[in-house]
Protein backbone atom coordinates (compact mmCIF):
# COMPACT_ATOMS: atom_id res chain seq x y z
CA UNK A 1 0.00 0.00 0.00
CA UNK A 2 1.91 3.02 1.18
CA UNK A 3 5.36 3.68 2.34
CA UNK A 4 6.24 5.70 5.28
CA UNK A 5 8.11 8.05 2.58
CA UNK A 6 4.82 8.09 0.88
CA UNK A 7 2.52 9.16 3.75
CA UNK A 8 5.44 11.78 4.64
CA UNK A 9 5.10 13.29 0.99
CA UNK A 10 1.02 13.17 1.35
CA UNK A 11 1.13 14.98 4.84
CA UNK A 12 3.21 17.54 3.48
CA UNK A 13 1.43 18.30 0.25
CA UNK A 14 -1.65 18.42 2.90
CA UNK A 15 0.09 21.17 4.68
CA UNK A 16 1.13 22.89 2.44
CA UNK A 17 -2.22 23.16 0.69
CA UNK A 18 -3.80 24.27 3.93
CA UNK A 19 -1.18 26.91 4.18
CA UNK A 20 -1.75 28.25 0.71
CA UNK A 21 -5.37 28.50 1.04
CA UNK A 22 -5.04 30.14 4.29
CA UNK A 23 -2.73 32.69 2.89
CA UNK A 24 -5.12 33.51 -0.12
CA UNK A 25 -7.80 34.36 2.01
CA UNK A 26 -5.57 36.58 4.09
CA UNK A 27 -4.54 38.41 0.96
CA UNK A 28 -8.19 38.69 -0.01
CA UNK A 29 -8.68 40.59 3.70
CA UNK A 30 -5.31 42.48 3.69
CA UNK A 31 -6.38 45.33 1.56
CA UNK A 32 -10.01 46.09 3.26
CA UNK A 33 -10.38 49.35 5.47
CA UNK A 34 -9.77 49.26 8.82
CA UNK A 35 -13.09 49.45 10.03
CA UNK A 36 -15.19 48.02 6.91
CA UNK A 37 -17.47 45.06 7.71
CA UNK A 38 -17.57 42.70 4.29
CA UNK A 39 -20.66 40.89 3.73
CA UNK A 40 -20.28 37.06 4.14
CA UNK A 41 -22.11 34.04 2.78
CA UNK A 42 -25.29 33.38 4.95
CA UNK A 43 -24.83 37.19 6.59
CA UNK A 44 -27.55 39.95 6.30
CA UNK A 45 -25.65 42.45 3.47
CA UNK A 46 -25.84 45.69 4.68
CA UNK A 47 -28.31 48.46 4.03
CA UNK A 48 -25.71 50.31 1.80
CA UNK A 49 -27.83 53.55 0.05
CA UNK A 50 -27.42 53.57 -3.46
CA UNK A 51 -29.11 56.14 -6.18
CA UNK A 52 -30.86 55.75 -9.56
CA UNK A 53 -29.78 57.56 -12.54
CA UNK A 54 -32.21 60.75 -11.42
CA UNK A 55 -31.04 60.60 -8.11
CA UNK A 56 -33.59 59.67 -5.88
CA UNK A 57 -32.36 57.22 -3.32
CA UNK A 58 -32.90 53.33 -3.28
CA UNK A 59 -31.75 51.23 -0.09
CA UNK A 60 -31.13 47.45 -0.59
CA UNK A 61 -34.10 46.78 2.22
CA UNK A 62 -36.43 48.33 -0.60
CA UNK A 63 -36.18 45.04 -2.00
CA UNK A 64 -36.95 42.31 0.81
CA UNK A 65 -39.17 39.91 0.62
CA UNK A 66 -37.97 38.88 -2.72
CA UNK A 67 -34.45 37.10 -4.50
CA UNK A 68 -32.83 39.78 -5.23
CA UNK A 69 -29.36 39.72 -7.93
CA UNK A 70 -27.39 42.16 -7.89
CA UNK A 71 -24.62 42.71 -10.76
CA UNK A 72 -21.71 44.57 -10.40
CA UNK A 73 -20.46 46.09 -13.96
CA UNK A 74 -18.83 49.11 -15.31
CA UNK A 75 -19.55 50.54 -19.49
CA UNK A 76 -15.78 50.02 -19.37
CA UNK A 77 -15.47 46.12 -18.74
CA UNK A 78 -16.09 43.60 -21.88
CA UNK A 79 -17.67 40.78 -20.03
CA UNK A 80 -19.68 42.83 -17.98
CA UNK A 81 -21.56 44.08 -21.38
CA UNK A 82 -21.05 40.74 -22.61
CA UNK A 83 -23.44 39.75 -19.46
CA UNK A 84 -26.17 42.42 -19.76
CA UNK A 85 -28.17 40.57 -22.43
CA UNK A 86 -28.56 37.34 -20.61
CA UNK A 87 -29.06 39.32 -17.30
CA UNK A 88 -32.00 40.87 -19.49
CA UNK A 89 -33.61 37.40 -20.26
CA UNK A 90 -33.23 36.11 -16.87
CA UNK A 91 -35.13 38.90 -15.43
CA UNK A 92 -38.01 38.83 -17.46
CA UNK A 93 -38.02 35.11 -17.20
CA UNK A 94 -38.10 35.11 -13.77
CA UNK A 95 -40.11 38.20 -12.66
CA UNK A 96 -40.91 36.57 -8.74
CA UNK A 97 -37.12 38.02 -8.19
CA UNK A 98 -35.08 41.07 -9.10
CA UNK A 99 -32.10 41.96 -11.06
CA UNK A 100 -30.48 45.02 -9.65
CA UNK A 101 -27.29 46.43 -12.15
CA UNK A 102 -25.09 48.11 -9.62
CA UNK A 103 -23.14 50.48 -12.33
CA UNK A 104 -19.73 50.86 -11.04
CA UNK A 105 -19.00 53.90 -12.75
CA UNK A 106 -19.22 57.48 -13.81
CA UNK A 107 -23.01 58.54 -14.14
CA UNK A 108 -22.75 60.17 -17.43
CA UNK A 109 -21.02 56.74 -18.83
CA UNK A 110 -23.50 55.08 -17.64
CA UNK A 111 -26.21 57.17 -19.15
CA UNK A 112 -24.21 56.86 -22.57
CA UNK A 113 -24.33 53.43 -22.16
CA UNK A 114 -28.43 53.29 -21.64
CA UNK A 115 -29.01 55.49 -24.20
CA UNK A 116 -27.10 52.82 -27.12
CA UNK A 117 -27.84 49.54 -24.91
CA UNK A 118 -30.73 49.82 -22.93
CA UNK A 119 -32.09 46.78 -20.62
CA UNK A 120 -35.12 46.20 -18.85
CA UNK A 121 -33.76 45.94 -15.32
CA UNK A 122 -33.63 48.82 -12.72
CA UNK A 123 -29.68 50.32 -12.90
CA UNK A 124 -28.42 51.84 -9.65
CA UNK A 125 -25.25 53.57 -9.03
CA UNK A 126 -22.65 52.15 -6.63
CA UNK A 127 -20.24 53.99 -4.53
CA UNK A 128 -16.69 53.75 -6.19
CA UNK A 129 -15.03 55.51 -3.49
CA UNK A 130 -13.45 53.34 -0.50
CA UNK A 131 -15.39 51.55 0.59
CA UNK A 132 -16.81 50.75 -3.11
CA UNK A 133 -20.21 49.05 -2.42
CA UNK A 134 -18.97 45.99 -3.95
CA UNK A 135 -16.29 45.41 -1.72
CA UNK A 136 -19.30 46.03 0.95
CA UNK A 137 -20.71 42.92 -0.59
CA UNK A 138 -18.60 40.68 -0.84
CA UNK A 139 -16.05 41.51 -3.56
CA UNK A 140 -12.86 41.77 -1.51
CA UNK A 141 -11.10 41.46 -4.96
CA UNK A 142 -13.22 44.40 -6.33
CA UNK A 143 -13.39 42.98 -10.13
CA UNK A 144 -15.85 42.99 -12.42
CA UNK A 145 -18.23 41.60 -13.26
CA UNK A 146 -18.94 40.07 -10.01
CA UNK A 147 -22.46 39.18 -9.18
CA UNK A 148 -23.85 38.72 -5.46
CA UNK A 149 -27.46 36.62 -4.53
CA UNK A 150 -29.73 37.70 -1.93
CA UNK A 151 -32.41 36.05 0.03
CA UNK A 152 -35.82 37.55 0.64
CA UNK A 153 -34.43 38.68 4.13
CA UNK A 154 -31.17 39.57 2.41
CA UNK A 155 -29.07 37.48 3.47
CA UNK A 156 -26.06 36.84 1.16
CA UNK A 157 -26.68 33.07 -0.53
CA UNK A 158 -23.90 33.23 -3.25
CA UNK A 159 -21.49 35.10 -4.89
CA UNK A 160 -19.60 34.92 -8.13
CA UNK A 161 -16.81 36.49 -10.22
CA UNK A 162 -16.70 36.96 -13.90
CA UNK A 163 -19.92 36.41 -15.97
CA UNK A 164 -22.61 34.07 -15.15
CA UNK A 165 -23.90 32.15 -17.51
CA UNK A 166 -28.08 31.26 -18.84
CA UNK A 167 -28.17 28.24 -16.26
CA UNK A 168 -26.31 29.47 -13.19
CA UNK A 169 -28.56 32.67 -13.85
CA UNK A 170 -31.72 30.52 -13.99
CA UNK A 171 -30.80 28.21 -10.76
CA UNK A 172 -30.22 31.57 -8.80
CA UNK A 173 -33.39 33.72 -9.79
CA UNK A 174 -35.60 30.19 -8.72
CA UNK A 175 -36.90 29.95 -5.81
CA UNK A 176 -34.74 26.76 -5.72
CA UNK A 177 -31.24 26.01 -4.23
CA UNK A 178 -28.53 27.84 -5.61
CA UNK A 179 -25.18 25.00 -4.95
Amino acid sequence: MFNRSTWMILLVAMLAAALGGWLQHRSRLAHVPAGVTVASLGAVVPDVPLSDLDGRAHRLADYRGQRVLLNFWASWCGPCLDEMPALDRAARAHPQATVLGIAMDEPARVRAFLAAHPVNYPLLLGRLDSPSTSLQLGDTAEVLPYSALLDADGRLLATHRGPLDAATLNRWLSDGPVD
